[in-house]
């Protein structure tokens, strides 16, 4: 597995580079944004961890160049606690975020958890449990494309694995817990709204209502669903 690590404080690169290098990832490691998206041009890349205060081009930038042609986990990595640079992060298709100082088996943990989730809705099985097809929806896990009315979404990982876990489970409720153990395999605290954050993104790429949507609705105080 590939990991790219951007950050322009040199030993906190060093480090994430060999905790990663320790699970025998192999790590491209960047101190500016410029070399890194050219990397990425370059190089099969299966996760990034980004930091987002860089000198030349802030990480939210590179995410977003990222997100134009790529789907793979992208971790946001900074020093800020402001909940408005977690939404900003989700919102443009970040898939974890770790806040600085961080415990480096807890960042090795969480690119863990990041592939393994990747690399599990990626995963082939039988043709009819691979595609759900309802509504003008279509959704394939082997290809991970999503068409709706026959019009492809650009989903980041998160996304496309909210959106098949809430399909595969049409007619049920799922809680915001349940949702967030399935898809982030961590223990969901109540003050945690990463679940809304991409569902609401979610909803704006499938340009549904929020007071009246077509497919995911929210049952307040419990949870979501996808009627059948």
């Amino acid at each position: 597995m590939n990991i790219l690590v951007v950050d322009d404080e040199k030993e906190i690169a060093d480090l994430i580079e060999l905790y990663l290098k320790n699970e025998n990832y192999h790590v491209f490691k960047y101190y500016n944004a410029q070399e890194a998206l050219a990397c990425i041009e370059r190089e099969n890349v299966d996760l990034a961890v980004l930091d987002i205060m860089m000198p030349d081009i802030d990480g939210f930038t590179i995410l977003q160049k990222i997100r134009e042609r790529f789907n793979f986990p992208v971790i946001m990595l900074t020093a800020k606690e402001e909940e408005i640079d977690k939404i900003n992060g989700f919102s443009l298709g970040a898939d974890d975020y770790i806040t600085k100082p961080f415990r480096p088996l807890e960042m090795v943990a969480r690119v863990k958890a990041q592939i393994r989730r990747f690399t599990l809705y990626n995963q082939g099985s039988k043709q009819n449990e691979d595609i759900i097809d309802f509504a003008g929806l279509m959704i394939n896990k082997n290809t991970r494309q999503v068409f709706l009315n026959e019009r492809p979404l650009s989903l980041t990982p998160t996304e496309f694995a909210i959106l098949w876990y809430l399909s595969a489970n049409r007619g049920k409720v799922i809680s915001s817990e349940q949702l967030f153990q399935e898809i982030w395999g961590e223990k969901y605290f109540n003050s945690n709204n990463t679940v809304m954050v991409h569902i609401r993104h979610l909803r704006e790429k499938m340009k549904d209502s929020v007071d009246n949507p077509k497919f995911i609705k929210t049952v307040w105080g419990v949870g979501y669903t996808i009627e059948k």
